[in-house]
Formats: structure tokens, C-alpha cells, sequence
């Protein structure tokens, strides 16, 4: 089938959103989820969910919004102008998770759908989204264990998706002012389209499936190890690099603020707390350095 139902796919979000939700608060087993519902004057609206002050996650946040609008913003448009000026809609579910202890890496994921129309013209639709990882401390185990999940769960759409998609990932994901990866990637995905409906909507699913078999048994393995003061602020000044990409080059975020999206939703990928610090630089043969000579590399870890 090579028609979108947008239905189906809005259920799964909806029910993905519920899934993710259940999954972190058990768990962190402190906080919940506060939920804010919300719409959008120029067509449609969300459900935001924001979990804090956990205790083992300090910010997490899982959002689900479907927006329409009359003209596509320009961020959607710049790698593909031949849109400019349909009407659109877009859906998805989008998720940062900030936890507390500075050996469980942050990670962000999302999957969503755009489909934009124009009379007289069958819709132009596809699918997007991926996960990846941003530790503050490497293990080697834990980026091999996240990306052999990634490399499963695209096994089964081809041999080349997962390299092709993990390169995608690390060239997306990388702070281009500051010449380094945010982490150490994992998928992205856009504009997929192709062979068909079912199988670009099947792989979606897949991906939000497949995240928390890639990240709770991480967070399971690290949220008990012994930090201080010492890991705490060195996490705070790498939260500045996540800031800095979220800012300066993420689509999504850029997307969401030009079509007058909800600023509260679009900003929850934000950390809580976040330093700068000029001109660091990390301890020789620190555990520190480390992950700049052996984690934010392209690097195959499967």
C-alpha cells in the first residue's frame, strides 16, 4: 500500500507516547509524568510530557504533537523547495531524557510523519526519526550494546540501512562550530518514502520500538555507580554542547519554532542545568579526555 493512513499512524504514536511514559516512570520509580495538553491557533496541538526531579532521571521529556498548517515552514523546505507553499501536516513523538548520575548518558529519539498537499496533487508524505546517545563518561560495552540494538531492528528492512543510517546519524548529530559529535550516534532517517507505505511505516515502528531495549538496560547498569562534585560539573559543562546543537543546528527545533509551534514543548529537550566554562580542557589520560579520543569519533562499533 502506497497511500498514508494517518489514522493508523497517529494511533501508534499516541500509544508509543503512553508506552515510553509507563517504561521511565517505573523505572525511575519516584516521579511521574505531568502532562499538559495543549492546541495550536493555526491548526492542531499536542500532548506534552514533562517528568523532573526524579530519582534517577532529572528532566525527561516524551512529547506527541500533530500540527497542520497553510504553507510549509521554511526549514522543512530548504533541502526540498519544491514544497514551498503546499499545505501540511505533521505528527510525532519526541523524547530527551536528562538523568541525574553523570555515567548514565543522556539520550534523545523521535519518529514522526509529514505529509504536505497541494490541490490538484496527489500528497507528498514520509517518514523520519532515529535515537542517539550523548555520554558524559564512555563505556565501551554500553555504545556497543546500543548500537548492535540499532543494527538489529534494521535488519530486517536491508544490509545497507544500518550503516547507511548510522552515517546519517553521526554526520547529523555533529556540532559543526566546535568541530566534534554530540555523542556517539545511533540512526536518523528523513524523507523516507520508499518502497511503499506499510514498509516506511512498519520501519518507524521499529525504531520507536526498538529504543528502549537500546537504553533502559544502560540506565539499569549505570544509575547506581558512586559519583561527586567532580562528575557532576563535568556533566553540566558537556550539557552546554547538547544546548549549543539544539539551538544552532537542530531541524526539528528550528521547524517546530517557524511554524509557531508551542516554545514550552519544542524547548523540553533542554537540560535543567547547564555551565560553560572557557577554554576547558580535560585532565591528560583522564577519564574525562577519554571521551574525546575514544567516544566522540565516527567510529564503527558493531
Amino acid at each position: 500500500m502506497n497511500t498514508p493512513n494517518l489514522y493508523q499512524v497517529k494511533n501508534f504514536f499516541l500509544s508509543l507516547q503512553d508506552h515510553l511514559c509507563k517504561q521511565l516512570e517505573q523505572l525511575d520509580g519516584q516521579s511521574t509524568f505531568m502532562e499538559d495538553g495543549w492546541q495550536r491557533d493555526a491548526g492542531g496541538g499536542g500532548r506534552s510530557r514533562v517528568l523532573t526531579e526524579g530519582k534517577v532521571f532529572e528532566k525527561a521529556g516524551v512529547n506527541f504533537s500533530h500540527i497542520t498548517g497553510a504553507s510549509m515552514p521554511a526549514s522543512a523546505t530548504a533541502h526540498r523547495p519544491e514544497l514551498a507553499g503546499r499545505s501540511y501536516q505533521a505528527m510525532g513523538v519526541s523524547l530527551v531524557i536528562h538523568p541525574i548520575n553523570p555515567y548514565v548518558p543522556t539520550s534523545h529519539a523521535n519518529v514522526r510523519f509529514f505529509m504536505a498537499e497541494k490541490e490538484g496533487e496527489p500528497p507528498v508524505w514520509w517518514f523520519g526519526g532515529g535515537f542517539d546517545l550523548t555520554p558524559y563518561y564512555g563505556f565501551e560495552e554500553d555504545a556497543i550494546h546500543w548500537h548492535t540494538v540499532a543494527k538489529n531492528l534494521c535488519q530486517p528492512f536491508g544490509d545497507d540501512i544500518y550503516p547507511r543510517y548510522k552515517k546519517w546519524c553521526d554526520d547529523y548529530f555533529f556540532i559543526k562550530h566546535r568541530n566534534e559529535p554530540r555523542g556517539i550516534g545511533g540512526l536518523f532517517y528523513d524523507d523516507l518514502n520508499t518502497p511503499d507505505f506499510d514498509t516506511c511505516f512498519n520501519f518507524t515502528q521499529a525504531v520507536g520500538n526498538g529504543f528502549l531495549s537500546a537504553y533502559l538496560p544502560i540506565v539499569e547498569k549505570r544509575k547506581n555507580l558512586t559519583w561527586g562534585e567532580h562528575e557532576r560539573q563535568f556533566q553540566l559543562y558537556r550539557r552546554s554542547r547538547y544546548v549549543e546543537f539544539n539551538l544552532v543546528w537542530d531541524r526539528g527545533t528550528l521547524f517546530g519554532l517557524q511554524s509557531g509551534g508551542r516554545t514550552e514543548s519544542i524547548l523540553m529537550s533542554m537540560p535543567p542545568l547547564v555551565r560553560w566554562e572557557y577554554g576547558y580542557s580535560p585532565e591528560k589520560n583522564s577519564p574525562e579526555s577519554e571521551l574525546y579520543t575514544s567516544f566522540l569519533i565516527k567510529k564503527d562499533w558493531v
